[in-house]
């Protein structure tokens, strides 16, 4: 809880108050039968976000220069 906690502060300027209001508002909203669910679904869901952005950037670098050689030729024919 402690680096979840200097994550946040770090990057988001939230404290431990804030994230006990936070939780409080959720477990209100959602109750406490859902509130594992939609943890459950949040973490599949960055999980997944995760991988789509691995997998994005690795086929981008050979694309890239692709692009450029085609660029290069018809540029060549003009």
């Amino acid at each position: 809880m402690a680096t979840l906690t200097a994550f946040f502060a770090g990057i988001m300027g939230l404290g431990a108050p804030e994230l006990v209001v936070i939780l409080i508002i959720l477990l209100v909203l959602f109750g406490g039968q859902k509130l594992p669910g939609l943890a459950k679904g949040l973490g599949q869901s960055i999980k997944e976000f995760k991988k789509a952005a691995k997998d994005d950037d690795e086929p981008a670098k050979p694309a890239a220069t692709e692009s450029k050689k085609s660029e290069a030729t018809t540029h060549g024919t003009n």
